[in-house]
């Protein structure tokens, strides 16, 4: 029996796209063993999965940190991964995992890592001739990965869950917070978006968001009818759960659209300093349902972690609360 390691440390969203590949590859060939090395956080995002997969958590804050850990790492993967059929599958394609690619390969592994485009994203996000196309997605980078190492990597995923429940009342989901400024929507245009909502027939309004959002997140919860807040409430599985049962998701272009893409939940994206076109768009979703305008200097930024160099956040700002509610609207008519 083969055994394949797959590494995909970090981050929440790029973990979250590994699965409808992971899962997919896993189900294809039942006779293989996938272990899957990412964060201890993320453990419980892999919601029924293939019994031939297991989730090897990693603690990179922990017993895992350093050099040292990175020692301790790989003498528990040793313990487990003895056949002399491995391969290994590197999903990230950083400093650590390569120090566990070179472990392996040593060891006469099959070892095949992602190719990130690095040179081609440059040129997307570069102030200065810049070249506007869509580069190739994380998640077809993933496949390829799977395909260097002998996999048919072809989709069969469906969701995480095999169906959604009857619902009566109509459920959207607002996750106004992203990791970094440039992706972040600003506050007091989404708090006028979440009014206009509140003021809809028949609907009821989730804010989404972490323990440290969670303030912020209540007071719009108390001003504004037919609004709660689930802000550092839950599990990532209950979220997921709850996403299920959502009829539309309100996102960044962060953890959580990726989250909701997983239980198939349409999302409405806002998108700033970063671009579709980069390849981190959600799984299945509808490219009619992005929110971004065209400006020169767009994308600036991968990530959206880098300031503003116009020093506004014009990409963002210039993006009206009404043009926000009203691709709400023809989302929920469709």
């Amino acid at each position: 029996m083969t055994t394949t390691l797959v590494i995909r440390l970090s981050s929440l969203g790029d973990v979250a796209v590994t699965i409808p590949v992971l899962y997919s590859v896993a189900e294809k060939y039942p006779d293989d063993h996938f272990l899957m090395l990412t964060q201890g956080a993320w453990q419980s995002l892999f919601v029924n999965k293939p019994s031939n997969l297991t989730v090897f958590p990693i603690y990179t804050k922990g017993k895992h940190k350093g050099i040292r850990g990175i020692i301790r790492l790989l003498r528990e993967l040793s313990l487990i991964v003895q056949t002399k059929e491995t391969k290994v599958a590197d999903l990230h394609g950083v400093i650590r995992s390569f120090l566990i690619d070179g472990y392996f390969r040593f060891r006469g592994c099959q070892v095949a890592v992602i190719d990130k485009g690095r040179g081609d994203k440059r040129r997307l996000t570069g102030q200065k001739n810049k070249i506007m196309h869509p580069l190739k997605t994380s998640l077809n980078r993933y496949r390829e990965v799977f395909e260097k190492t002998g996999y048919d990597s072809s989709l069969r995923f469906s969701g995480l869950f095999s169906e959604r429940p009857a619902k009566g009342q109509i459920r959207i989901g607002v996750a106004p917070f992203a990791k970094h400024q440039g992706k972040t929507y600003p506050l007091e245009q989404m708090e006028e978006v979440v009014r206009q909502l509140s003021e809809l027939p028949d609907l009821q309004i989730t804010l989404w968001g972490g323990k440290k959002e969670g303030k912020q997140l209540e007071l719009w919860a108390e001003k504004y009818r037919n609004v709660s807040s689930v802000a550092g409430q839950m599990s990532l599985q209950e979220e997921l759960s709850l996403m299920n049962q959502t009829d539309l998701m309100v996102s960044m272009d962060s953890a959580n659209m990726h989250l909701a893409s997983l239980v198939n939940t349409p999302v409405v994206s806002i998108w700033g300093a970063t671009h579709p076109y980069a390849g981190f768009y959600g799984f299945n979703q509808d490219e009619s349902n992005i929110i971004q305008i065209d400006l020169l200097c767009r994308p600036c930024s991968i990530f959206g972690n880098k300031p503003c160099y116009r020093g506004d956040y014009a990409c963002l700002k210039q993006i009206t609360p009404k043009m926000v509610v009203e691709k709400i609207k023809a989302v929920l008519r469709r």
